[in-house]
């Protein structure tokens, strides 16, 4: 004969279902939007640099003979190679392990006149460096976080490529 007083057990694992569907959304959710935020800040990091190497048109261009590095940047003198360029006395260079004294790198001015960056294959993928980390590390997220492993090694080894390109490059 059937009991008049219902069972607690199928709805007792009903509420477990949803409650484990509930804490799946809430992981997808805060691990996608913690992807999403490495992959902006990487962007956001490659572009203060990456705008005046890739977007030409319009700025200073020319080459920077090294006369001397210190302090994390090099110093030199720049000469002028596009129409409208001014030739300067001394400029700005990043110091990064592929300057040297003597040598002379083809540079893109900053608007503000005494800073340049370095131009070129070289100048983008150096530019691009910081998404190459940032793919490298959100490829971590993605992958422990939101347990897609194939967007995972895509992610990561795309970072991996990006940053050896310009270690070679450079």
């Amino acid at each position: 004969m059937p009991s008049a007083v219902p069972s607690r057990r199928g709805s007792s694992r009903r509420a477990s279902r949803r409650a484990s569907a509930a804490l799946r959304l809430c992981r997808l959710a805060v691990m996608g939007t913690v992807t999403v935020l490495i992959l902006i800040a990487g962007v956001w990091a490659s572009w203060g640099t990456a705008q005046y190497v890739m977007l030409t048109k319009g700025r200073e261009r020319g080459t920077v003979t090294v006369t001397s590095c210190g302090a994390g940047t090099c110093e030199g003198a720049y000469t002028p190679l596009s129409p409208g360029s001014q030739p300067r006395a001394e400029v700005v260079l990043e110091d990064t392990a592929a300057v040297a004294e003597g040598r002379t790198y083809t540079v893109v001015v900053k608007p503000d006149g005494t800073e340049v960056v370095r131009s070129g294959p070289a100048g983008v993928l150096y530019a691009w460096v910081p998404l190459g980390g940032a793919l490298m590390l959100a490829s971590v997220v993605v992958a422990g976080g939101l347990l897609r492993t194939r967007p995972a090694w895509v992610m990561g080894l795309s970072g991996v490529a990006l940053a050896t390109a310009a270690f070679l490059v450079m």
